[in-house]
């Protein structure tokens, strides 16, 4: 009787950030990961930032016009950039998952083009929103 043949095992090796940031996500990919990214954002910063510029806002004239120059801090209006991205992203890729859960765009190519839209739509509305925040128009 003959040794069955052994089939050679794989082997998986730890990843080191060198192999980790060379690897070329699809833009699906990056699309569900920057929604994740970005719904986290918006949980953390609703009860840090939102909800008390939202109460301060809305409980005197005088505590409205402090805000209003609290957030003329470029810094303040950095963190407001980011949020705003965090929205639009969220928004725009949660219309996304609602169409594939529709069973719409599920093959590839539909896949991989409505990521990149999504992308460059909620960084176009940033980049517009933005402008405006930081007084362009």
């Amino acid at each position: 009787m003959s040794e069955p043949a052994t089939k050679p095992r794989p082997q998986f090796r730890n990843l080191g950030p060198a192999q980790l940031m060379s690897y070329r996500l699809p833009p699906a990919a990056k699309s569900s990961i920057l929604h994740r990214v970005s719904g986290a954002l918006l949980f953390l910063c609703l009860p840090l930032v939102i909800v008390p510029l939202f109460g301060q806002s809305v409980h005197s004239p005088e505590s409205f016009e402090a805000m209003k120059t609290w957030v003329a801090n470029p810094l303040c209006k950095i963190v407001l950039l980011v949020l705003m991205w965090g929205y639009f992203h969220h928004f725009c890729a949660g219309i996304r998952y609602l169409t594939l859960d529709m069973h719409m765009g599920n093959d590839r190519e539909s896949s991989q083009r409505s990521g990149a839209v999504v992308i460059g739509i909620s960084l176009a509305l940033t980049v517009v929103f933005g402008l405006k925040l930081f007084g362009a128009w």
